[in-house]
């Protein structure tokens, strides 16, 4: 008997938990909802708590050192204590708030090289050890960040990875500890004047701020360029993408440095009104863009089937997905 309770305390022999999603793929301000099923071990077990949390992995820049650690971003509690039978079943249903800041996993179902997003359902027992189930959940882009995402590809941008990074954005109205930046080698119209450029999405039930940052090529080597930009939910599908992103991609670069040029980037206009600076807003209204597997296809272009194997691999690694 003394055994079998020291074995408890260890948790041999305690309950398990296992997590079904009805919605394994979600968006930015949506609805997470799904069923915790628990089995009583082999003795009867008080919880003190079930929580749902999200998950994900974070970079960590140190003065120097750089890390990826992973960081539950939000958790709901679901019960209170209660008593669990030996081998008993008690199954929970829940239906969570995803925050509208929620990064970006998937698009137009392919996962992003370099993303990652689990759901961790934690099981408390008193005077034990927590019981922890882990799951995949991907997400998708809302029909803004769609897109503002089929615009870069549109104009010849190409998708290389995305991560995220531990820290805030000046300037932003932002409610995670983190960012994430979505990251483009550019099209030959701008591969003259930038290395690289970096997107993120910084999203409320309002609109977004879409923050570029360009890693920009100049004389004297290369040099960081921002561009913030503030659009509504309700332009998504009246505005002439391209345009717009063309125009605060040549509008930041021109404000840091020599015109453009001739010959490059989409039209000549621009978007009236909309030139990146703070607050600023479109108000040019064009064609709908749809969706086709064309772009997704293209956005992801980079990435080859064993890339995409690899990264649900690591995935699996980082968080235990499948396990208790």
């Amino acid at each position: 008997m003394v055994f079998k309770k020291m074995l408890a305390a260890f948790g041999v022999g305690g309950p398990s938990v296992d997590t079904v999603l009805a919605t394994p793929v979600v968006q930015p301000g949506g609805t997470l909802s799904g069923t915790v099923h628990i089995r009583g071990g082999d003795h009867d077990t008080l919880i003190e708590y079930v929580s749902i949390g999200l998950v994900t992995r974070v970079e960590v820049e140190g003065h120097d050192s750089e890390y990826d650690t992973t960081v539950e971003f939000h958790r709901v509690h679901l019960t209170g204590s209660f008593s669990l039978a030996a081998g008993a079943q008690h199954s929970l249903p829940f239906s969570i708030d995803v925050p509208w800041e929620t990064p970006v996993t998937r698009f137009y179902g392919t996962p992003l090289h370099g993303m990652t997003m689990g759901v961790r359902t934690e099981l408390s027992v008193a005077k034990s050890v927590d019981k922890t189930d882990i799951d995949p959940v991907g997400v998708e882009p809302l029909p803004l960040q769609a897109a503002v995402m089929e615009a870069f590809t549109r104009l010849g941008f190409h998708f290389t990875r995305a991560d995220l990074e531990r820290g805030r954005i000046q300037g932003v109205h932002q409610t995670l500890p983190f960012y994430q930046e979505i990251e483009f080698h550019p099209s030959q119209a701008y591969a003259g004047r930038m290395r690289q450029l970096e997107l993120t999405f910084v999203t409320s039930p309002q609109g977004m701020d879409v923050v570029l940052e360009f890693d920009k090529r100049g004389f004297l080597g290369s040099h960081d360029t921002f561009s913030r930009n503030h659009v509504s939910h309700a332009d998504a599908g009246r505005t002439d993408w391209p345009a717009v992103v063309d125009g605060w991609i040549r509008g930041a670069l021109d404000r840091h440095g020599s015109g453009y040029g001739h010959g490059g980037g989409y039209g000549h206009g621009g978007a009236p009104g909309f030139h990146g600076g703070p607050g600023a807003r479109s108000n040019h209204h064009g064609h709908g863009m749809g969706v086709a597997g064309g772009v997704a296809a293209g956005f992801v272009g980079g990435m080859v089937a064993g890339e995409v194997a690899e990264e649900v691999f690591d995935m699996d690694m980082d968080f235990g997905f499948g396990g208790e």
